[in-house]
């Protein structure tokens, strides 16, 4: 443990109160993609997470290719939100095939017949690979990974084949539960120094005034919003979770919510200010265990 904030790592000081807004779901739907390019053009989004396998990714990723500054992760997916949505691996079926149920797709992520626990690693680690890589073919240069619905993977070993992916594409990692927090805090790796936020977690009603509520209390440190905004309009509720998103987008983009970040002096970032310093930690690593290994004789 290094016994400094997160924050601190990233260049600020001990009693600077800093704010990753990250919006989640990218590519799922063009509803999304409308509302988080607003967030970030207009709004206090500072970098968000693409899904590669859902309608809505081609549109995204030629959306990202023309904004190349954009900081863009990769939410790696492996169920599907509603039984109507048409997820599918992008690795080949037959290499994941415990990754999808009987129709090939990913499995509801509320299905009883489902669980985390009979997902074999290796299958796990082809489809990442493979998601990341549909990214990589692009323009696009991701910023970091993170997981769709699944905190931390929802296992130690899937946030451990996430973090191996990460280290050799120099990505940082949304990490928000134990042990993995303490693991990467003692490895010096920036993550969250306060209870991460899921926008899901929200109710709906009121939501603008328990947002504000949330910045003028925010503590020095590093703080995370995963967010899930959505414009309005034809085919929205094709979304899932509709009114949560178009609430998300609605704050999100709004005078208030610039407003209240002015007046609390609070330091907006997203996931391209902490992928430098995974990045570091990976290259150091790396030239240590060099520097470990016998010289080959002539």
């Amino acid at each position: 443990m290094t016994g400094r904030l997160s924050s601190e790592l990233l260049g600020f000081g001990p009693a600077d109160r800093v704010l990753l807004v990250n919006a989640d779901d990218l590519g799922m739907h063009p509803a999304i993609n409308e509302a988080v390019f607003a967030g970030l053009a207009d709004g206090i989004v500072r970098s968000t997470s693409l899904m590669t396998v859902c309608p809505g990714t081609e549109q995204a990723l030629a959306m990202l290719r023309r904004r190349a500054d954009t900081p863009a992760g990769v939410h790696l997916t492996l169920v599907r939100d509603r039984p109507g949505d048409d997820w599918r691996p992008t690795a080949p079926v037959e290499r994941v095939a415990s990754l999808v149920d009987a129709t090939g797709r990913f499995p509801e992520q509320t299905s009883p017949s489902w669980s985390v626990r009979d997902l074999r690693i290796e299958h796990v680690e082809i489809e990442f690979r493979a998601q990341l890589a549909s990214v990589l073919r692009t323009e696009v240069r991701p910023t970091h990974l993170d997981f769709h619905c699944l905190a931390d993977g929802g296992r130690h070993d899937i946030l451990d084949v996430a973090t191996g992916l990460a280290a050799e594409h120099g990505l940082a990692v949304r990490i928000w539960l134990e042990p993995g927090l303490g693991r990467a805090r003692a490895a010096g790796l920036p993550v969250v120094d306060h209870p991460f936020l899921d926008s899901f977690g929200i109710r709906p009603g009121g939501k603008a005034d328990h947002y504000e509520r949330l910045l003028r209390e925010l503590p020095a440190g590093l703080t995370e919003w995963a967010v899930h905004p959505a414009v309005r309009g034809t085919g929205t509720a094709e979304a899932s979770g509709s009114r949560v998103r178009t609430g998300d987008h609605d704050f999100l983009v709004s005078p208030r919510a610039r407003r209240v970040i002015d007046e609390e002096g609070i330091e907006l970032i997203g996931y391209d200010a902490l992928q430098p310093v995974w990045r570091r930690r990976r290259d150091g690593v790396q030239r240590r265990a060099a520097a470990g290994r016998p010289q080959s004789r002539p």
